[in-house]
Parts: structure tokens; sequence; C-alpha cells
């Protein structure tokens, strides 16, 4: 009888959607263990992804499938999730302190790219991940201002490694936190991407769940270089409806599928326009043009953004708008997308290449 109602209840998790996934708690291996005992019904369910604003609705969800089965009297849930690494391009290490890396890019410069990146961070953390951000545009580094903490210097440590700046919960590293803020960088390509490796490679990052990379705008060397060497689990491309930034926004989908970076969506930024005065929206720099995209290359549509002054505002202050007003119709947006790349990278293929051991061959 007990294990016909384990059955039972395994049945009736198999058929119960989780609204994040789009799949059901067994195929997704969500459920780790079901037990019962005198009709009351223990069960550990797991999640591969941060769901902090969701666990609620799941545990009602949840709870009452399993109350629905003839049988139970009671239930015990377990509710939790593990964020583990996942797999990258072929013949590239991972970092042993970073489980994922999204690198957030655009094929041109002024579609809000460093902004989405900050925010996707933020949404993320604000979901109960352990998130990083790397402001990897040498030239113009942005990161710095946007998270208020312009001005504070890296501290270098014993092991010529550099400690992340904290800002918002988040663990940051930049150039621009390296040398002046007015400082030019005259560098040629080779020592721009030997820069951006360096500080990747050489910062003390703590156990992140996910490392979030504001790339350089564009798609020639310097970027086809980065994503070669860079340890990627997927790519978040950033564009606006207008066709030139959409143009530009297609090469930088190209370039990540031709070294093996899956696209984990598109977010199509300055959507529509509304008027402060008189609150007439419009869509100045066309419509759907995100969706068409993502569409054409069938990949996953994030989100669209508004043309907003307070986002501008608020990322200028060094607040962004996730945690200057995280109730704001914009912080919603941004946690819908963030929600949407975490379960992408949870749906992925594990990487389990720093579990296995270290083999030496020694002469005895």
């Amino acid at each position: 009888m007990k294990n016909d109602l384990v059955q039972t209840i395994t049945t009736a998790l198999s058929q119960l959607i989780d609204p994040n996934m789009g799949k059901d708690f067994v195929s997704s291996k969500a459920l780790k263990q079901l037990t019962v005992e005198q009709g009351q019904a223990h069960l550990t369910i797991q999640l591969g992804y941060p769901a902090q604003s969701q666990l609620s609705g799941l545990r009602t969800l949840l709870e009452n499938a399993v109350r629905a089965v003839p049988g139970v009297t009671g239930v015990q849930l377990d509710l939790s999730w593990k964020i583990v690494a996942h797999s990258v391009q072929a013949g590239i290490k991972t970092l042993p302190n970073v489980r994922n890396i999204i690198a957030v890019a655009s094929g041109k410069g002024g579609v809000g790219k460093s902004t989405t990146a900050v925010n996707l961070a933020l949404a993320l953390a604000a979901e109960g991940a352990r998130v990083g951000v790397l402001d990897a545009d040498i030239y113009g580094p942005s990161q710095p201002l946007m998270l208020g903490v312009q001005g504070q210097r890296h501290e270098a440590n014993e092991d010529q490694t550099i400690t992340p700046i904290m800002a918002h919960g988040l663990q940051m590293a930049s150039i621009g936190c390296l040398i002046d803020t007015e400082q030019a960088v005259a560098w040629r390509g080779p020592m721009v991407t030997g820069a951006l490796l360096q500080l990747l490679q050489q910062t003390a990052w703590q156990d992140l769940d996910y490392l979030v990379i504001d790339m350089p705008p564009g798609t020639g060397d310097i970027q086809l270089t980065l994503a070669q060497k860079v340890p990627v689990t997927g790519a978040v491309i950033v564009t606006t409806p207008q066709e030139i930034a959409l143009l530009d926004g297609r090469r930088g989908v190209n370039m990540f599928q031709k070294v093996g970076i899956p696209i984990l969506g598109v977010v199509e930024n300055m959507a529509l326009h509304i008027c402060s005065q008189c609150g007439h929206g419009e869509h100045i720099f066309g419509t759907g043009g995100g969706q068409r995209m993502a569409e054409q290359y069938q990949v996953s549509y994030l989100g669209a953004l508004p043309l907003d002054s307070q986002i501008r505002e608020q990322t200028d202050s060094g607040k962004p708008t996730v945690v200057a007003d995280p109730n704001s119709p914009a912080s919603l947006v941004y946690g819908q997308i963030a929600r949407k790349v975490a379960v992408q990278i949870a749906d992925k293929a594990q990487d389990h290449s720093l579990k296995f051991p270290t083999i030496k061959v020694q002469n005895t």
C-alpha cells in the first residue's frame, strides 16, 4: 500500500508543470526524495534555478497536488534550489569558483547593454543567487559608475589575485577600478584581450553561481577572441527594435554560434517610450524587431524594456532600477528576464570537469 501511494504521488508530480521550467517536477529531476509513512508524504524538491520570489507559489502548487492524492493525510515539503555548473565551449577550462558565465553582448553600442547586464545580475541576486559582474569593456568601463563604486580600487592579494568590489550584494571587477576614471586606455587588441583574461582569471571570485560579463560592444576581433577563450555557459543579446541595431545584433548571434556558445535569448531594449508629461506611448525605434530576430534564430525572446528616463537616472546615480525601485514595472521585467535565463541554464547539460580528481603519475 505504501509503495502504491508513493507511485501515485510520483505520477501526480509527473503531471504537474513547474510554471517557470515548463516541465514537470519528475522529468526535470527536481524530485529528489519521496517517502510515505502512515499517510504522511515527505518529499524533497530541489530546483536548478534560484527562486526566492517563486517559493511561496511553488510550495502551494506542490502541496495542493500531493494532498489531492487519495490516501495522503499530510504533506511535509522540503523545497530549495541548487545551482550547478553547466557545459561550456569544448576545450575551454572552466573557473573553479564560478559555476556559470553569462555573456551580455550587443552588435553595437548605445542599445543599453551595460544597463541590461547590471540589472540582470541584480535580479539574479534578488532571487537568491551568488552573482558577480565582470566589466569587460576595457575602453569604456561603466559598471563602477552604475554600481556606485566609482573611485574605489581593487585590493591586491599576496597570491597575485585581486579582491572583487562588493556593490549591492554583487561581486564586481572592472579595469575602471584599477586605473584613473578619466585615463584613456590606448591599447591594441591583444593587450585588451590579455587584460580582460587576466581580470577574469586573477580576480578572487567567491563561490559564484553566475558571473555576468558586460561584453564590449561590437563583433570584431576582440569580441571573437574573448568568445573563444572565456568559458561561457550562454549569451544574452541586447538590441533595440531599430533595423540598424537588429542588423548588428544578428552579427552577435552568428559570432556566438560559430564558437559554440548557446544563445539564451534576446532582450529588446527601448521598445516603447512613454511620455512623462501626457503618458502617450510611442514606438520611437520601431516595433517587434527583437521578437522577430528571436524567432529567426529560434531562440528565446526574453522580454522588452521601455525607453524610460528613470532607468537612466537610477543607473547613473549608482543604484540601478532593480535595487532603486524593485517593485517598478521595469524591475518586474528584469526579474522575468533573469528567471528565464536561469531556467534555460538549469536545463542545459551539466559540467563535471571539476569533479574528476587530478591523476599524477610518479616513479616509485
